[in-house]
């Protein structure tokens, strides 16, 4: 009998528990229809290195199945922009989506990136060393600024040292435009 009871609870409990467990994967500070960054186990779209800076993540969404693609730098987002604007076409579309971090709040807000303002000189995780601003800061650029800068930079900065890069052409930045 006591057997039964147990089971029951613990049937009765497994929708609460799992409500629960759920809540605590969520980030509710994420923008509508923005996927949730899974940290430390989500890796770069470009460089596959594992997300694990809040302050300098980047996310794009959209196209045809709504794919998302998550990078741990915004300096690897532009280049792939810029590298892939032939072969995911939609990305010139107004209906992709694209989201930085706010450097300022340590990563926990999100700005729109085109309209975020981007600064030089803060270290991020593949070297590109831009941070995205909400406000406009002192000597802080836009993101086409920061996109093509970026993209005209990708081998030294998305490559080990030492490995040669002369075989790498430079990306255009057309898609950014």
């Amino acid at each position: 009998m006591r057997r039964r009871v147990l089971l029951l609870q613990g049937f009765a409990l497994t929708p609460m528990a799992s409500l629960l467990l759920a809540a605590c994967g969520e980030d509710k500070d994420m923008p509508n229809g923005m996927a949730v960054f899974k940290w430390d186990r989500d890796t770069c779209t470009r460089c596959k290195m594992a997300i694990s800076d809040h302050r300098f993540a980047c996310q794009i969404r959209g196209g045809p199945k709504d794919t998302v693609f998550k990078f741990d730098d915004i300096g690897c987002a532009a280049t792939w922009l810029a590298e892939k604007g032939k072969e995911h076409p939609w990305m010139a579309d107004a209906t992709t989506r694209m989201w930085v971090a706010d450097f300022s709040s340590g990563g926990k807000l999100w700005l729109q990136a085109a309209s975020a303002h981007y600064v030089n000189g803060k270290v991020s995780p593949m070297g590109y060393n831009y941070a995205a601003y909400a406000q406009a800061q002192p000597d802080s650029i836009s993101f086409d600024a920061m996109g093509q800068r970026t993209a005209a930079t990708w081998p030294a900065n998305c490559y080990p040292r030492g490995t040669d890069t002369a075989s790498a052409t430079p990306a255009t930045s057309a898609v950014l435009k």
